[in-house]
């Protein structure tokens, strides 16, 4: 069998929502096997009849188990992240790790040292840079069709609320979550990084309306900041909507015209008014992730999968490596400096 037909050999760590989407992709796509799965929970408990591959309770063990695992997809809660990357990449596997890649910039460094040193990859999961309009924001901001840009806004208004924050779960505490900003809105600040790079001068207002007896950190935040590459921004964020998620935008003012993507998961062109432009027809967004009383991003994981896959054939470079991944966190870490200046 030649390297190009021989399946890639994946394993998933954390089968909830989450993992088994990565388990699903993993078993549609032609050239993956999924070889084993882990969770700290009862297999029964997880609905994973589906899969009839050897489970796990312990990751170490998992990898003693099954040494021909390949690549280690990290669904587990963000605290874990960056320990459980550590553990795949001591083992010599390559690692496909959910947003956030950890929870400080410090575990993102140890990651990455470790992925050079072991001659290994680390896929970050941005599923949104996959969309339609993402794609199409990125070739316009590269090729210059805006000009200068001048000011750049980004809001996320999300509910989330005591069906999300279920009382004894990880989600909503400090060591485990993390804050709004890693859980929720990592995606979003990560368009920003990838379209128009890193910030300085950050200004931050931060709020915790209605969310005291849910969460460990703010709910809500103001935030604005300076472009390294030129130009203002801010981020606006909540997930104190009533009842449903209201919107994820991103408005882009520059020299020679300004667009907007609108919607509620930041999936649809709104405006684009673009000196010597006719706006191209995009292909469709897929739906967003639905978790029944809330939803998430787009529903885009098989493009991450398929990247892997892609990039340790040689066919491909990875959409969103280690590096990149470092810098959100970095982001938010910097973010959250400002906010824990000023307690909420």
């Amino acid at each position: 069998m030649t390297s190009e037909e021989k399946k890639v050999k994946f394993a998933v760590v954390g089968c909830g929502h989450i993992g088994k989407r990565h388990a699903e992709m993993i078993s549609r796509n032609p050239e993956s096997q999924l070889v084993a799965l882990c969770d700290v929970k009862p297999k029964e408990a997880l609905g994973l009849d589906a899969f009839d591959v050897p489970y796990f309770t312990d990751a170490a063990a998992m990898l003693d188990a099954v040494p021909e695992i390949e690549v280690v997809n990290i669904c587990t809660p963000n605290g874990l992240h960056a320990p459980l990357s550590l553990l795949a990449l001591d083992r010599g596997k390559h690692v496909v790790c959910e947003k956030p890649m950890g929870l400080t910039k410090a575990s993102c460094e140890a990651v990455l040292s470790k992925a050079l040193q072991k001659h290994r990859h680390v896929f970050g999961v941005m599923q949104n840079r996959y969309s339609p309009p993402s794609e199409w924001m990125k070739e316009m901001v590269e090729e210059k069709r805006l000009g200068d840009i001048f000011l750049v806004q980004v809001n996320c208004y999300w509910n989330r609320d005591e069906r999300y924050y279920k009382k004894d779960g990880w989600k909503g505490t400090a060591d485990l979550d993390g804050g709004t900003l890693f859980t929720q809105f990592s995606h979003f600040v990560d368009i920003m990084y990838w379209l128009f790079g890193d910030i300085t001068d950050i200004q931050g207002r931060f709020a915790d309306f209605n969310h005291k007896d849910l969460t460990a950190f703010e709910d809500s935040g103001l935030v604005s900041f300076r472009f390294l590459n030129g130009g203002l921004g801010c981020l606006n964020y909540s997930t104190s909507v009533w009842d449903k998620n209201l919107e994820s935008s991103i408005t882009v003012i520059g020299s020679k015209g300004s667009i907007k993507i609108g919607g509620q998961y930041m999936d649809q062109v709104e405006v684009c008014h673009v000196q010597d432009y006719t706006m191209p027809e995009l292909p469709p967004t897929n739906p967003a992730n639905d978790y029944g009383a809330y939803k998430g991003s787009a529903s885009n994981h098989h493009y991450i999968i398929e990247n892997v896959v892609d990039t340790l054939k040689g066919r491909k470079s990875m959409t969103t490596n280690a590096l990149e991944g470092m810098k959100v966190i970095d982001i938010i870490e910097r973010i959250y400096q400002k906010r824990d200046e000023r307690p909420v």
